[in-house]
This record gives C-alpha cells, structure tokens and sequence, in this order.
C-alpha cells in the first residue's frame, strides 16, 4: 500500500488547525506547575488568566491567540513508505481547505519579504523540511507554526572554538535582548555545530522536544539546566509582568563541525504550538499528542 495525497491533505490542515486551537497537554502542565510555584502576585494572576484562555479556546474551539503564524512542518519520512500522487502539493492544498473552512477564520499572516504583501498563500509556503528514518514504513509529521512573537527574536551566530561560557552568554543575550517579546514564558531551543543552516535547524528540532526527556549528552543536560535557572533568574515572568515564570524549558542539541562552531536560539511561545502524527502505508494514522 501507499500514503495517498488525500491523506495527507487532510493530516496536515488537522494539524495546524489543533495547533492554533489547544496547547500541548505536557505545556499546560508546565504552565500549571509555574502558576503554583509562582511567588510574584502578578505573575501568578499572569499565569492562572493564561491557563483559563487555554481551557477557554479549547473548550469553544477558538483561537488560543489570533497570530496564527506561518504554517511550518517538519517531515521524517521512513525508507520504506511509499506515496501515491503528490507530496508537497497535498500539504499546500491542506492549508488552502483549511483557510477556506476554519472557523472562527484566521488572519493572513503569509507575507511577501519584498513587497509586504499579505495573503493566505507565497513562494514556498507551506514551509517544508525533509527527513528520513531508516526501515521505517510511516511518515512523521510535526506542525509548528512561527509566529511574530517568537520568530522576530531568534538569532543565530558563528564563534571559533568557543567555550561553553561563551555559548551560554550567547543564548542569555539573545534572551534578554527578546524582553517580554516572545509572550513569556517561552520554550528555548539551542543548536550547536554543523553549519550554518543545519544549527538552525537543530534549534527548531530541540524546542519542538516534548518536556521530561532527559538530554542524554551529559554536557548538554548540565547546560540546559543552568540556563533555565538563569533565565528565570532574570525576573522577566508571565508576559513580562515580573516573576519566577521566563521559561518552561532549555532544549539543545549539537552536530560534530569544523573549528567555527555556529550556535543557534529559536523560541516557542507560552502556547508551545507543536502538534505531530504518524501516517503509516496501510493508511493508519497516529495521533501522537504531543
């Protein structure tokens, strides 16, 4: 058997459309944590206004914040599927259907660089990235919308040989310079190595891990712990209004490099928008609930 596009259509527009609609199970019990621990009064009431929006939109099938993003997906294919009829086709005609059903509507937020033009549709849009999985008979799909908030404060440099100080004041930096911006409290995500492109894409890899995993590299658990306590050290709390609560999680990850080691930060909002699903070739699908 074969994925089939109509499939594929459909898992897709399903994701972005959960994505916009209801926060990760394990974000709102991140969330949940934060707003008991909190000892800012104002954080605190931040946090438990966050929670009741988040049960609100999903209870009424709303929006949880009206900047929907750009569609986003990251795709691991296994070695063993097989599809019948287009790929990339099937997830730009998902977004198409969905625009043209979702209720309450969304904006568009697809936005020509050059002109400033804003439209439902662009050059490359769904934005596309490939994988694969050996001996694997399923595709992975995970949808992570970029929003304003979170994508304007990303930021990626190259150091030579750098310590780990220096990569950790670095990722600080990029955290202070961001403020309140990204709707706190945020997830962090963190490559290190490769290149130019792929520490960018190990950062969006890492804030899309789901929270409790243990980093099994050593150095990297130790670093994500001291910069989670630092960065909620810094007092900037629930949507800047002060507090404990800066960022529910550190998640990096690195590659082997050359002696210029690029280092890459990418956030995701308090909404933590991640959704995922298995396709398998017999035509199952897996909701992964992330």
């Amino acid at each position: 058997m074969a994925i089939d596009s109509a499939t594929l259509q459909r898992v897709t527009a399903q994701l972005y459309e959960r994505s916009l609609k209801k926060i990760p199970d394990d974000t709102r019990a991140a969330l949940q944590r934060a707003e008991s621990a909190e000892t800012g009064a104002t954080g605190k009431h931040t946090l438990k206004i966050m929670l009741q929006s988040a049960d609100a939109a999903r209870q009424g099938d709303e929006l949880v914040c009206t900047d929907v993003g750009i569609p986003t997906y990251s795709i691991k294919i296994g070695t063993r599927v097989q599809f019948e009829g287009p790929v990339r086709e099937a997830v730009v005609r998902g977004f198409a259907d969905l625009v043209q059903h979702i209720d309450p509507p969304i904006l568009k937020m697809v936005t020509n660089p050059l002109t400033h033009a804003r439209s439902y549709a662009g050059k490359d849009m769904p934005l596309l990235s490939f994988d694969v999985i050996d001996d694997a008979d399923y595709m992975e799909i995970v949808c992570a919308p970029k929003a304003m908030g979170t994508g304007r404060w990303e930021a990626i440099d190259a150091f030579v040989y750098p310590t780990l100080e220096q990569i950790e004041k670095f990722v600080l930096d990029t955290v202070l310079r961001a403020g309140s911006q990204p709707c706190l409290p945020i997830v962090v995500g963190v490559g290190i190595g490769g290149t130019f492109d792929y520490a960018a894409r190990l950062a969006k890899e890492s804030v899309l891990r789901p929270f409790g995993r243990t980093n099994p590299e050593p150095i990297l658990a130790a670093m994500e712990k001291r910069l989670l306590d630092a960065i909620n050290a810094m007092g900037l709390g629930p949507m800047g209004t002060g507090g404990d609560a800066s960022a529910m999680a550190v998640h990096i990850d690195y590659a082997a490099s050359h002696g210029f080691v690029p280092v890459a930060v990418c956030f995701n909002c308090w909404i933590n928008r991640r959704t995922a699903a298995r396709i398998y070739n017999d035509g199952r699908v897996e909701d992964l609930n992330w």
